[in-house]
Parts: structure tokens; C-alpha cells; sequence
């Protein structure tokens, strides 16, 4: 029941929060001073908490927006890499094609260690706020250039290098937004609440994959033909992607900056982040360590299933698309879920839950994947992953945001993330396909598995996050 009262203040105040809803509440009502004593007992009125609270909700709001469209975005290359790999990477094998267009995925994470020492940096320099819309600036020039890219056939070789070059943007953009966007909802959170409400940087981000997916089954099923698709329709997708993220600039410009860097600002003591963040070396570990099994199997069951569920399962690509859209929604349902119990049990238990199933699940469900030929039980299977990954994915960021004092908090959430997301996540499609391709798909099963042991040795030893943190 508190869980369900959170979402319903939550909903409410995000409501509250817009023109329509104060002038229906009465709070931007004009006043009439003839009308005023006969009215103004049945307007309700604010108290200080309930227009802070609203205040913090609406920024959360405005974040997880944005945050929204930049994993759009950056997903939309995935979803549709299956009809625009043979425009830039013509071969007469197709899962060649999906390799090489899988590298130039990888490519874009080599690059976001580089967006989160630079965005990181700024936003603890300059503010969360200006490095969030500069973030999304780099993200809406990427997908426009996509977009607009001429193919192999036309310019050759140039073809790819411009495809790389705008994934490499994107990846810049993201290498900041996880590490700012982490950093600002923990500090608009409050205390109590921050698992739940930071909780939602995921909920945005899975819903930027959803829609990334729900836009190709749309296309797929009701408005275009596969040849169509193979041969200009998989370029709407970025251009809706570019409008989008214009729109998600405006939002973050009108955010308000945290009370946690305005402090630091106002102390105007020269700091700098990178030599004050060398000074942290078990805080940086600790987040490449809780990082490396879980960024893994997020990838794994996320970006990577819709290809696997294809090429190795056997499934269609309508099927494919249909398992992901529904095990995605239900998955994205459970973020809050999980992060308002880890403010109630804490982070351990939460992050040790993952830890402890997705060792011990991971080899079986993967394998049992293989064998099966049914879409529903392929939809099952995929669902109990992602169950277990929730352990980690609906607290990772509020846990890292914790570790770190506030002078350097989006440098050190976002820098050693963005290092170990680029060698684990980022090459997990390009790894488990080439596996395949090789013969040996089951060594990537034992793989994953492996590296989620190694991150919940991690679990095991650090300390609980919510009651020892930095924000105290």
C-alpha cells in the first residue's frame, strides 16, 4: 500500500506541477480582491512541503524525459540494425552484416569513458542542469546525421566512417548523461525515498528501449513492408529520434538546478574533479566491480535477446520484436518496485539477490533458450531474467551516487561506469555473436555467469549504501 501511495504522489504532483493543474487547483488562479474572502476557503493552498515536493517530483520528471529520449535514440540503431546493416555493410552472409553493424554499436561505448570524464567534470564544475542539455544537444546531432546518411551504394566507403562517427557522438552524449542524470535524481531525491525515486532513471531508460521497439513493431506490422523498411523506412526512426531530442533540450533548460551543487558552487573554492576523484580509489573499484556482472546481463537480456531469439532460437523477427515488447514493459514495472525496497531493506539484500540468481540462473536459462521453439515459453524465459537483473538495474545508480561526495559525484558516478560499461556491456552483442559465429555460443553463457560472480563478491563486502553514504 505505501508503494502504491508513492506512485500516486507521484503521479499527482508531476500534475500538479503543470500550468493546467495549478490553475485547476487554484494556485495560479487570478485574485479578485471583491471575490477573494468568499473564495478563498474553498481554494486549497500549498504548504511549503507540498510545493517542494512537487517541485522535486516535476524534476524528476523533467530528467527522466530526457533521459527517455537520449535512450531512444541510442536504441533505435540496435532495434533496427537487422534492416539497415546491408545500406552500409553489404555481404552476402547476414550475420556478417550484424556483426560488423554490432562493432559500430561496440564503438559507441568505447567512446562514452571519454563523455564521462568530460561530461562529468562539467556538471560537477558547471552544474547538473548544463551538462544534462548539453548531453542531449550531442545526442540529437547524432541520430540526425544517421538518419540523413547516404548509403554504401552511393558514397562507398564513406558510408560506414559517417555511421561510425555519429555513433561515436551518441556514445559521447551517453558517456554523460548516465553519470549527471544518476547525480541529479539522487540529489532532488529525499532520503527516505531515494531508491524509489532514482529508481526511475531505469524506468526512462527501458522505456527508451521500449519505444525504440515499439516503434519497429508499428513499422514492421502496420505501416511498412520489409523491403521498405531494408530500403529507406529504417531512417524515420532517427529522424523522429532528432525532433524528439530538440524537444527534450527545452525541458532540461527549464530544470532547476539540485541544492547539493548549488552548496558546493557557493563555497567558490577552486576544486578539481579528476585529482580529487584519484583520491576515492576503493569508491572507483567498487564501481567497476558492482558494474561489470550487471551492465552484462543488461545488455545480454536487453539489446542482445532480440538478435539472439532470431539467430539462435529460431524465432521470427515479428516474434523476436513481440517478446521484447512485453517482457520490456513488465520489467520496466518492476524498477520502482525494487527500488522501494531497497529503501526499505536496503541496497545489500537488493544487489545480493541479482547477484546470488543471476550466477546460479543464468547458464540453465540461456541454454533452455536454445532449446525451446516456442514464443511463449522463450517470453517466460526471458521475463524470469529480467526479474533477477532488476536486483541491480532499479538501485545501481543511487548506490553509486552514494559512494561519492557531491564536489565529484557525476565525475565519479559516471567516468569509472562509462570505463567498465564500454568493456563489458558494450561488447556483449559483438562477442556473443562472434561466439556463435565460431561455434562455441555456450562459453558466452558461462561468461556472463562468471562476471556476475565476480560482482557479487563485490556485494558481499561493501558496505550498505543507504545507511553509509555522502549525502549525510
Amino acid at each position: 500500500m505505501c508503494f502504491l501511495r508513492n506512485w500516486a504522489r507521484w503521479a499527482w504532483l508531476a500534475w500538479a506541477g503543470t500550468k493546467a493543474g495549478r490553475l485547476l487547483l487554484g494556485h495560479d488562479a487570478p485574485v479578485n480582491s471583491s471575490s477573494f474572502e468568499s473564495s478563498s476557503a474553498a481554494l486549497p493552498v500549498a504548504t511549503t512541503a507540498e510545493r517542494g515536493l512537487r517541485q522535486r517530483v516535476t524534476s524528476i520528471f523533467g530528467g527522466s524525459v530526457g533521459n527517455l529520449i537520449e535512450w531512444y535514440d541510442f536504441y533505435i540503431y540496435s532495434a533496427f540494425s537487422l534492416y539497415f546493416a546491408k545500406s552500409f555493410f553489404p555481404s552476402d552472409n547476414p550475420i556478417v552484416e550484424q556483426l560488423n553493424t554490432a562493432a559500430v554499436f561496440a564503438l559507441g561505448f568505447l567512446i562514452r569513458p571519454i563523455g564521462g570524464w568530460v561530461m562529468g567534470m562539467y556538471a560537477d564544475l558547471r552544474g547538473r542542469r548544463a551538462a544534462l542539455s548539453l548531453s542531449v544537444t550531442l545526442m540529437c546531432l547524432g541520430s540526425l546525421i544517421i538518419a540523413l546518411c547516404p548509403t554504401y551504394e552511393r558514397i562507398g566507403v564513406l558510408a560506414p566512417v559517417v555511421l561510425i562517427l555519429a555513433r561515436l557522438l551518441q556514445g559521447l552524449s551517453l558517456g554523460g548523461e548516465y553519470g549527471t542524470s544518476a547525480t541529479y535524481l539522487s540529489e532532488v531525491a529525499t532520503s527516505r525515498h531515494r531508491g524509489f525515486y532514482s529508481s526511475f532513471q531505469y524506468v526512462t531508460l527501458i522505456m527508451g528501449q521500449l519505444l525504440a521497439t515499439m516503434t519497429l513493431l508499428v513499422l514492421q506490422r502496420l505501416v511498412l513492408t520489409g523491403p521498405q523498411l531494408e530500403a529507406w523506412g529504417w531512417r524515420i526512426p532517427f529522424l523522429c529520434g532528432a525532433a524528439l531530442a530538440v524537444v527534450g533540450f527545452y525541458m532540461r533548460r527549464s530544470m532547476v538546478e539540485t541544492e547539493a551543487f548549488q552548496a558546493e558552487a557557493a563555497r567558490k573554492t577552486a576544486h578539481r574533479p579528476m585529482r580529487e576523484l584519484l583520491r576515492h580509489p576503493k569508491e572507483i573499484a567498487l564501481v567497476v566491480g558492482l558494474t561489470m556482472g550487471g551492465t552484462l546481463a543488461f545488455y545480454t537480456y536487453t539489446v542482445y535477446m532480440q538478435k539472439f531469439l532470431v539467430n539462435s532460437v529460431g524465432l521470427s523477427r515479428d516474434q523476436s520484436t513481440l517478446i521484447s515488447v512485453s517482457s520490456l514493459f513488465i520489467y520496466m514495472l518492476l524498477q520502482p518496485v525494487f527500488g522501494f525496497i531497497s529503501d526499505k531493506v536496503g541496497r545489500r539484500p537488493v544487489l545480493m539477490w541479482f547477484g546470488v540468481m543471476g550466477t546460479l540462473c543464468t547458464v540453465p536459462l540461456l541454454t533452455a533458450l536454445t532449446q525451446t521453439r516456442d514464443a511463449f515459453m522463450a517470453f517466460l524465459l526471458v521475463l524470469a531474467a529480467l526479474v533477477i537483473i532488476s536486483g541491480y538495474t532499479s538501485i545501481n545508480a543511487v548506490v553509486k551516487a552514494e559512494l561519492f561526495p557531491a564536489s565529484i559525484r557525476a565525475l565519479g558516478v559516471g567516468l569509472p561506469y562509462a570505463l567498465t560499461v564500454s568493456i563489458f556491456g558494450g561488447t556483449a552483442e559483438y562477442l556473443g555473436t562472434w561466439l556463435k559465429l565460431r561455434g562455441h555460443e555456450r562459453w558466452f553463457f558461462w561468461y556472463v555467469s562468471g562476471c556476475i560472480l565476480c560482482s557479487l563478491l563485490v556485494y558481499v563486502f561493501m558496505r550498505d549504501t543507504q545507511r553509509q553514504n555522502r549525502f549525510d
